[in-house]
């Protein structure tokens, strides 16, 4: 197939569960990523991680074999702070959560503060405290908006599970009785931010992930194709419980067929 006459597209690739499983290469996911690079296919890694800087994710990609750029890695707290920067501009946060959030904060021209901040920004963190929750609880009390860079209840480790950003979150949503926003996956916030670093147009754009409430949720909410990979934690067996399905579902990565994404223009 002549390359030149190849449909416009491009590929949101969710990262734990589909690239890699904790810090395991899922096999052929760097023979997929050469395939596009060779192809001249543009790619951006999305993970709704807030804990790591996008430097970081590279370089953990980097060790596992994956050639990977920071302007390649596409996070959760970025678009938080995005977000959060065209909302009110060189503004206040107070956030529990890790480096990778504080610094995409940082270099949005917000300030972490202590005391009255115009946001409490909650991330994932394995410091986390219950003097934080409390402090987050009252400032919230007190006027501040509560932003949530994902809804994720729990985050997979090599141990089992612990508890995510939603989990948090819904400590201090109980408390307040105010709601957070979200601005992770499957928001569109962060869904389309990522299009259009990317450059692409809502029907060239391609989701892949392994989870059908945020990568999948979010593909179908913004009216990209979505492909469904089962070396995550989804079974195929699932699928049915959702009012939506994938346009794809496939083993893994490097399973996508060509024709699914080599079209003529």
């Amino acid at each position: 197939m002549s390359q030149s006459t190849l449909k416009k597209v491009g590929f949101l690739l969710d990262m734990d569960g589909v690239i890699y499983r904790g810090n395991e290469l899922i096999p052929g996911s760097d023979t997929f990523l050469k395939k596009l690079k060779s192809l001249e296919i543009p790619y951006m890694f999305l993970t709704n991680n807030s804990q790591r800087t996008r430097r970081d994710v590279a370089l953990k990609l980097t060790r596992m074999g994956i050639e990977a750029k920071p302007e390649e890695i596409f996070t959760c707290a970025m678009a938080t702070a995005r977000y959060l920067a065209l909302k009110k501009p060189n503004g206040t946060a107070y956030v529990i959560g890790e480096n990778g959030l504080t610094a995409a904060l940082h270099q949005n021209g917000y300030t972490v503060v202590d005391d009255e901040p115009d946001f409490v920004v909650v991330g994932e963190g394995r410091t986390i405290n219950f003097e934080m929750i409390e402090k987050a609880v009252r400032l919230v009390a007190k006027g501040a908006s509560l932003i949530a860079t994902n809804l994720d209840a729990v985050c997979p480790t090599e141990q089992g599970i612990r508890p995510g950003c939603g989990a948090i979150v819904a400590m201090i949503e109980s408390a307040t009785g105010k709601k957070a926003f979200s601005v992770g996956k499957p928001s569109p916030v962060m869904m389309r931010m990522a299009r259009k670093e990317l450059g692409l147009s809502t029907d060239e754009t391609i989701m892949v992930g392994d989870t059908m409430y945020t990568d999948v949720l979010g593909a179908v909410q913004m009216g990209y194709r979505s492909v469904l990979v089962l070396s995550g934690h989804t079974e195929e067996k699932s699928i049915s419980n959702y009012a939506y399905a994938p346009d794809l579902v496939a083993s893994c990565l490097n399973e996508i067929p060509e024709t699914f994404y080599l079209t003529h223009g």
